[in-house]
């Protein structure tokens, strides 16, 4: 090319070049001053600077990890540490508090175990379910022939006994925290008792889980047909150690305790059995016994909640979660005045049966001093009970604590007080 030519062309290609240049400083212009009117309208920091950017590692780009800056974490519960002196993990309590939706994580899952345990390490290759007892075809099956069958996937809670609250508990995660829901996927237990063919007089069934205390529980054969599920999987991937890998055992509505982990046999009987598990949790007692295994309509603010703190008067939205073993939620009411009034909140998104439901309220707080509840009602038509309707079904003194018997479904109340700040209300 002559230099003829590269004059020539040099105005042109000058021209171009200054009209896309003004573009880009134009665009970078309006941009850093849009940036700039947002900043001083609601306070955010600019976009961090790519010194602070994550960089790819292999934690990440392999599994993944949440954000620095998420700090949830669950807790102990009932007053023991976990894992102790002796490494057994005992109770530990999922961080309601901050939750949003109605999935739990399954790292923030709650833990429950039999007396504490350690978490069995378990190589799913070597790992067999049996089906015998009172059956026409005892079966043996692997995790593989296993996820060969036919499979469902559901959305269930599950909820430990002890999760009941006190006048000691100061936030949600110790008042309500031992009950979380995940998505369940596995084979109903009824495929396999159908397979393995269930004899005449086979009313009950014995789970029993790979546990030091040999855990087991007795369900009746009704439940075990109509619902119940043999878990793999939870929450898109493999069952967590902690909730039981390989396999657990679901009973969707029912105390925690009769979801066996680590589930390795299952004995079709013809009565029930006291297990292990079952010992302390069930009473000869028949009204007693009746709420010994179902968990009845329960629902809690989440938001605001114990130890919270509200910055001042104005709107809020009110947030919590609603369960029931009886089926699904079809109603949750809000009362700000302490049970005196009710209105009804709002169902978020589709209540699943035996699963959490996310409900909201929304409030402007004028600064006094309220309380706040909230109530749930199921498709049985049962309603969430006040401390003081459970007081007088049993009998109890006026003037003493109200001691919960059976499931603990009690409605919690928070006291906000002038300066914001939130308290367990129970007196």
């Amino acid at each position: 090319m002559t230099d003829d030519r590269k004059e020539k062309d040099k105005p042109e290609d000058l021209e171009r070049g200054d009209r896309r240049e003004f573009l880009k400083r134009g665009a970078a212009l309006a941009g850093g001053l849009s940036l700039g009117a947002a900043e001083s309208a609601i306070g955010q920091a600019p976009a961090p600077e790519p010194e602070n950017m994550i960089m790819g590692t292999t934690e990440l780009g392999a599994y993944g990890k949440r954000s620095r800056f998420e700090t949830s974490v669950r807790i102990p519960h009932g007053g023991r540490p976990s894992p102790d002196a002796f490494g057994l993990d005992f109770h530990i309590a999922a961080p309601l508090q901050e939750s949003v939706g109605v999935i739990t994580p399954s790292s923030l899952h709650y833990v429950g175990t039999t007396r504490g345990s350690f978490v069995p390490d378990i190589n799913p290759e070597d790992h067999r379910l049996m089906i015998h007892g009172m059956v026409d075809r005892p079966l043996i099956f692997t995790l593989e022939e296993l996820k060969r069958l036919p499979s469902v996937t559901r959305l269930h809670f599950i909820e430990c006994a002890g999760n009941r609250s006190n006048r000691r508990h100061k936030t949600v995660q110790e008042t309500h925290g031992m009950t979380s829901c995940a998505e369940w996927t596995g084979v109903l237990l009824s495929t396999l008792l159908n397979e393995a063919g269930v004899q005449e007089d086979g009313d009950w069934i014995v789970a029993e889980g790979v546990e030091e205390v040999k855990g087991a529980s007795s369900i009746p054969m009704s439940k075990a047909m109509e619902d119940c599920l043999i878990c793999y999987g939870m929450n898109g991937e493999a069952v967590r150690p902690q909730q039981g890998y390989p396999l657990r055992l679901l009973v969707p509505g029912f105390e925690g305790i009769l979801s066996v982990k680590w589930l390795r046999r299952i004995k079709v009987v013809d009565q029930f059995y006291m297990t292990y598990n079952d010992y302390g949790h069930l009473h000869q007692d028949s009204d007693t016994a009746a709420l010994g295994m179902q968990i009845g309509p329960k629902s809690v603010i989440t938001f605001p909640s114990g130890e919270q703190q509200l910055p001042g008067p104005g709107f809020y939205e009110i947030s919590g979660l609603a369960w029931s073993g009886g089926g699904a939620v079809t109603k949750v009411e809000v009362s700000t005045d302490g049970g005196r009034n009710w209105m009804d909140a709002e169902i978020r998104g589709t209540a699943h049966r035996m699963a959490h439901t996310r409900f909201s309220f929304q409030w402007n707080w004028d600064g006094n001093e309220c309380e706040l509840q909230s109530r749930c009602t199921d498709e049985l038509g049962s309603i969430q009970p006040s401390r003081a309707q459970i007081a007088e079904f049993w009998n109890q003194p006026p003037d003493q604590p109200v001691r919960v018997r059976g499931q603990d479904n009690s409605i919690q109340p928070w006291r906000i007080a002038s300066d914001g700040s939130v308290h367990n209300a129970i007196s």
